[in-house]
């Protein structure tokens, strides 16, 4: 998955998912099903498997073709003679007939054809909340009516415990209408890039900690007292969009600021929701950058400036800390810092630890794929799901879209680990091969590739990389939210205060970070929620919180 992709669905969690969570259950079975596995499928079942395990190769009864909507990547644009259609073919008897849309174009075009109701039978690269829209208007499927029939999608969720971040897409008819990607553990890519050499230089420690960072800030500081050593980047659609996500996790109040604000965080020991934006962990988070600015350690700029201008501050060895993820890192700090400072050393650090503890926050869901309505009334409606569980949850189809062909774009070793073949590149992996496993053979999309296991995720990672994930996969995963949903009245109201709400917020956080605005007024800031509907806010979400459990309680079984 490139950059952008992985920082929209970043955008997408942060921004979208508590509407999706909120949007919640009112009965699910525990792997994930539905109260509708009754419906007759007995005039649907042509070209089907009369059998069909979990990792067992699907393969339809004689050659069908189905339609699919196909986000084009600029970066890999769709070729009609791409190994992956043939092959996918020769394997599934399934031949996709993709109706071809720009990426920037995608989401509108999507809901084009949705709305006329010429949208094709598969909508891959739906992240979850995007599907909302369409609910109502029953365009697309329930498709949680028909999990029966995915063992794999099924298996997956059972031995990676999903279900929990599977009731988050649910709407408030207890189904869902997007099949998400499941990942066996929530990843974590962003965190700061340090200049290792700078460390070294000062007899410093990579910091562990962000107490440890903050020292080492000083210390940068004080070796050349005419810099910020710290300027950084991601301000949109959010002003420190990434640096706040970060700390404001470390230091427990959520999702954290930036990309990942909600409005409602769940308080374990108090059992409801609270405003995310009054805890008190929230304010620690505004303490420690707002000390980080006042001290000359972080540049001010960094909440109003460009991607390009944080960068070229790094790049020219102006400033020694920075926002990254692992492509940022290889791709456009090492090559820059290359030119300029050409003994320079720049590593990804894992996650700095705050009070919170050693922990990691997040969803393990991916993009995922809707259904068209129309394609339930299809003779192959049970083939087309055989082969959609395939393709997206199986082992063996996830390693196809990823990898491509064994002996072709990729070998394995004695262990498992995947090797691309001399002529074939991703990601850097193999710079000086002349085909890309993307690009000319349309492998590894992020319309058919995406969740899985943590071994495959990470089978396109550098050495450095997996060790950054080693540290962090042996963090504790903070469970998900629990579900609240809202019927529809209350949708309407919750949608006129979320957004309000939360500019608010951020409004006041960037105040209170560059010095606008001083601390000893929060507890008037706090009061002022209060005039931003706040509490009405809590009421919905906590009242629909309520209510879910009562209906759990009260012996629902679905």
């Amino acid at each position: 998955m490139n950059n952008i992709s992985r920082r929209s669905m970043l955008v997408s969690l942060g921004a979208a998912s508590l509407g999706a969570a909120t949007l919640g259950l009112t009965g699910c079975s525990s792997d994930g099903g539905s109260d509708d596995k009754g419906k007759d499928l007995s005039k649907n079942r042509e070209d089907a498997m009369d059998k069909f395990g979990v990792n067992e190769q699907f393969k339809a009864a004689k050659p069908i073709a189905f339609t699919t909507l196909l986000n084009d990547n600029p970066g890999y644009p769709e070729k009609a003679g791409w190994l992956f259609w043939t092959e996918l073919a020769k394997r599934t008897n399934v031949t996709l007939k993709p109706t071809v849309v720009p990426l920037s174009d995608y989401e509108n075009k999507r809901s084009v054809l949705i709305g006329s109701g010429s949208a094709p039978a598969l909508i891959p690269k739906t992240y979850t909340g995007q599907e909302v829209p369409f609910v109502a208007s029953g365009a697309i499927l329930a498709v949680s009516d028909y999990v029966d029939l995915l063992p794999n999608y099924r298996d997956k969720v059972a031995r990676w415990n999903l279900q929990g971040d599977v009731e988050t897409v649910l709407q408030d008819d207890g189904k869902y209408y997007v099949l998400p990607g499941l990942h066996q553990d929530v990843w974590i890519d962003y965190t700061f890039a340090i200049r290792t050499d700078i460390l070294e230089e000062l007899g410093l420690q990579v910091p562990e900690t962000l107490d440890d960072l903050h020292n080492v800030l000083k210390a940068m500081k004080a070796a050349h007292p005419d810099s910020y050593p710290m300027s950084d980047r991601w301000n949109q659609p959010t002003a420190g969009g990434a640096l706040l996500q970060t700390i404001g996790q470390a230091y427990g109040c959520g999702y954290g600021g930036g990309w990942g604000y909600q409005n409602a965080t769940f308080d374990t020991a108090a059992g409801k929701f609270v405003l995310t934006g009054a805890m008190d962990q929230y304010k620690g988070m505004i303490e420690y950058v707002h000390t980080l600015v006042a001290e000359k350690l972080l540049d001010p700029e960094s909440f109003t400036q460009t991607d390009d201008q944080a960068e070229a501050k790094f790049t020219s060895g102006k400033s020694f800390v920075i926002s990254t993820n692992a492509q940022e890192l290889v791709n456009i700090y090492r090559p820059g810092l290359a030119k300029s400072v050409p003994n320079a050393k720049v590593a990804k650090i894992p996650v700095p630890i705050g009070p919170a503890g050693p922990v990691k926050v997040g969803l393990r869901l991916e993009n995922g794929l809707m259904i068209s309505t129309k394609a339930r009334d299809s003779k192959d409606f049970v083939a087309m799901m055989q082969f959609v569980d395939w393709l997206f949850y199986s082992d063996d189809g996830q390693i196809f879209a990823k990898w491509g062909v064994e002996g072709v774009t990729y070998t394995r070793d004695a262990a498992g680990n995947f090797h691309l073949t001399n002529d074939v590149d991703y990601v850097g992996l193999n710079p000086t091969a002349t085909k890309k496993l993307n690009v000319d053979f349309g492998f590894s999309n992020g319309n058919f590739a995406y969740g899985g296991s943590t071994q495959l995720l990470e089978s396109t990672f550098s050495q450095e990389e997996k060790d950054f994930q080693k540290v962090m996969n042996a963090r504790k995963t903070l469970p998900v939210p629990p579900p609240h949903p809202l019927n529809a009245d209350e949708q309407e109201q919750f949608a006129l205060y979320e957004a309000p709400l939360k500019d608010y917020v951020q409004q006041q956080t960037l105040k209170f970070i560059l010095g606008d605005r001083p601390l000893s007024q929060w507890d008037a800031f706090k009061s002022e929620l209060k005039g931003k509907n706040g509490d009405q806010y809590l009421n919905l979400v906590n009242g629909a919180y309520d209510r879910y459990k009562k209906s759990k309680s009260g012996g629902d079984k679905s």
